[in-house]
């Protein structure tokens, strides 16, 4: 579910302001009700009419980019940088990312035009597994991984159990690297989450979301999710949710 002036946004019926100025002034129906209210959500099975006029929705579609470094993931940037939305020039559809990886972390990032998946998959309440591969500074030991196993505080607020694994230790070049699945999505989780143990992150990859993986893809390529995939991430979604209960 999603607001429905963000529907009527991406629909391109109008901007989200405009959008908004509609709703108010009563030209837009829900189920063939008139809606004046700015906090109403709609899924993909509402119909939408402006002015007696059904929308014309979008077909959803889901990709899953291999992110480069140093690559916003957004759909436009103030400062000009290259955002995530560059590598989609062959996209109708106006997609945009599924939560966020930060400029200088690459890996696997989902984009959709799907509001309410996205929404789903982001709300803290959905714990869907996030595998990263993160380059420390400090040789790690078990100790320090333990401490992200059991959860660690972080701005007076615990982090969920983690799942890490040592791969490697470079002693003289004082450097670890280290396998860590999360279950939230909490801004900069992990390289907050290893300076909470004293080990900065000099590099991060998220390498699965969900159970895909970047298998065949090179950084700044993308490929469609297959319609089992989508229903994979819909159901580790609510099951996570269940199993929070």
């Amino acid at each position: 579910m999603e607001r429905l002036q963000k529907v009527m946004a991406h629909a391109g019926v109008a901007s989200r302001r405009k959008a908004e100025e509609l709703i108010a002034k009563g030209h837009v129906k829900v189920n063939g009700k008139v809606v004046t209210d700015m906090g109403v959500q709609v899924g993909n099975s509402d119909n939408i009419e402006v002015d007696g006029v059904p929308i014309d929705r979008e077909e959803p579609v889901y990709f899953l980019l291999y992110k480069p470094r140093n690559v916003i993931s957004a759909v436009s940037d103030d400062k000009d940088r290259p955002v995530v939305t560059d590598f989609f020039g062959s996209v109708k559809q106006r997609i945009y990312p599924v939560g966020r990886l930060d400029y200088d972390t690459t890996g696997l990032l989902l984009m959709t035009n799907d509001g309410e998946l996205s929404q789903m998959l982001m709300h803290p309440k959905y714990h869907v597994a996030k595998t990263y591969v993160a380059k420390v500074k400090g040789v790690i030991y078990p100790t320090d991984t333990r401490k992200l196993d059991k959860g660690i505080v972080i701005d007076g607020k615990k982090t969920s159990p983690a799942q890490t694994r040592i791969i490697s230790v470079d002693k003289v070049k004082q450097t670890s690297i280290v396998e860590i699945t999360i279950f939230e999505g909490r801004n900069h989780q992990v390289k907050n989450m290893f300076m909470a143990i004293n080990h900065p992150v000099q590099k991060l990859k998220r390498e699965t979301y969900g159970g895909l993986t970047l298998e065949g893809l090179k950084p700044g390529e993308w490929r469609e999710l297959k319609g089992f995939e989508v229903n994979q991430l819909r159901v580790l979604a609510k099951e996570s949710q269940q199993n929070k209960k």
